[in-house]
């Protein structure tokens, strides 16, 4: 089993940063001190000038894995993940099949077993008629994430806007349930409205089709029906300052029933970066003008916003070409998130123990993660030395993503991703990588 000793290195865990040295023994962190000394069966890995950070969880991701590989695969996104500090990630039922079934959700499970290099969970999907399928993921509370609830429009059959359906999942759910929320009827009256008085729209018209109403009538249903089933519900992607007035910071983490999550992308772009990158950034929920993007930051710090994470959903290049109804909607994000956050860090926008804190730590905390999310003896050594003098240029020669191209090319970030360290395993190294172990699936205290 391989030895690491970290050795005077910057630990950021826990709301503070200490000068430390890390034993990892195997899987596992065994000791944590301000000196150890160990010479034999060991690598030393000097820390000096370096920061050690928990591996992020990205509790929101596409990996399109079955049935859109053309788009991706998870061995390619976890690799991508990996080279940017994601350790563990959660991913979402729309691919093809959609996982609408126990049997459909263990096929993802089967293949990330095989193929990635992260850890891994799976949403069970819902759509209108699967409520009573879906619900049997009760019986597997602590090796799933949760369920995921389109109340928006998606690809498929993955729009829920079955009352019944939704009373159903909401009343008898006793897993977290994470929602897409967009009212597709205002979204529908949107485009309508819009085509009607332009002709033809652009990717600068997305943010009013997919509009603060929209997102703000949505997340109010949800609210109303978790409160109504006292359900623990977990709102991803919010992206309007109209929303932030649903959620509280007057409760810890543990305590909530009613969690959130803010995505890099909507913290990063406003509308005024349609000019210049066009249906690049076309995505669900859309970006919106700059007054939003304040916002959220605001409600990021203040721990109204409880979350940090990608939304990754690569597409084919071409895919995102065209018109205004056949550009596809997504972004490829999930090996560059940390490096972005450590960008506005180093502007003094963030301090690096709240990125760890809504990265890592927070994510743990909202779904209940067994043993990760931490610098902490005995949890798994999913761990990230970060490089704060060494900055990283985004560019098709380092973009591990299979579709290959980035919505964030050319941009250069003030650090760059050292190692990254999967269950104790260094997967990745200064551009080196050992393929040679697997991710393992995450497991939750339910």
């Amino acid at each position: 089993m391989q030895k690491y000793l970290f050795k005077n290195i910057q630990v950021v865990n826990d709301g503070k940063i200490s000068v430390l040295d890390v034993l990892t023994n195997g899987e596992r962190i065994e000791k944590i001190a301000p000196i150890i000394d160990i010479k034999e069966n060991i690598t030393e890995i000097n820390g000096e000038g370096k920061f050690l950070l928990p591996g992020v969880i990205d509790d929101q991701v596409h990996f399109r894995e079955p049935g859109l590989t053309h788009k991706a695969t998870i061995y390619t996104e976890s690799k991508a993940a990996v080279a940017g500090g994601v350790t563990s990630f959660m991913e979402m039922p729309n691919t093809i099949p959609n996982a609408l079934s126990i049997e459909l959700l263990e096929d993802k499970y089967s293949i990330a077993s095989k193929t990635s290099l992260a850890n891994y969970s799976f949403f069970m999907g819902v759509s209108n008629d699967n409520a009573t399928e879906a619900l049997k993921v009760n019986t597997m509370k602590n090796n799933i994430c949760g369920i995921k609830i389109f109340m928006g429009a998606s690809t498929g059959n993955m729009l829920v806007d079955n009352y019944v359906t939704l009373e159903k999942i909401f009343s008898e759910s006793n897993v977290l349930i994470a929602t897409h929320c967009e009212d597709e009827t205002i979204i529908r009256r949107n485009y309508e409205r819009l085509k009607k008085e332009k002709g033809a729209l652009s990717a600068a018209d997305h943010p009013l089709v997919r509009d603060d109403n929209a997102c703000f009538e949505s997340s109010l249903s949800a609210i109303q029906l978790a409160k109504k089933h006292d359900s623990r519900l977990h709102i991803l992607h919010i992206s309007t300052e109209k929303e932030l007035q649903l959620f509280s910071n007057m409760l810890p983490l543990k305590e909530k029933r009613i969690t959130t999550e803010v995505c890099v992308h909507h913290l990063h772009f406003t509308a005024d970066d349609y000019e210049r990158l066009g249906y690049k950034i076309k995505c669900n929920p859309a970006i919106k003008s700059s007054n939003n993007k304040a916002a959220l930051w605001e409600a990021l710090l203040d721990d109204r916003l409880d979350i940090i994470a990608t939304d990754h959903a690569p597409h084919a290049f071409e895919e995102k070409q065209g018109d205004y109804e056949h550009a596809h909607a997504g972004l490829p994000l999930v090996q560059h998130p940390l490096l972005l956050m450590l960008h506005y860090y180093k502007q003094g926008k963030i301090s690096l123990e709240k990125i760890v804190e809504k990265m890592s730590h927070a994510v743990a905390d909202c779904f209940q993660i067994k043993n990760r999310g931490y610098i902490r003896e005995g949890y798994a050594a999913d761990l990230v030395v970060v490089d704060m003098n060494t900055p990283t240029t985004v560019s098709k020669e380092n973009i591990l993503y299979k579709c290959g191209w980035s919505p964030l090319e050319g941009f250069t970030f003030p650090a760059s991703i050292e190692n990254t360290f999967v269950n104790g395993v260094m997967v990745y190294g200064k551009g080196v990588w050992n393929e040679s172990v697997k991710g393992q699936r995450i497991a939750f205290n339910r």
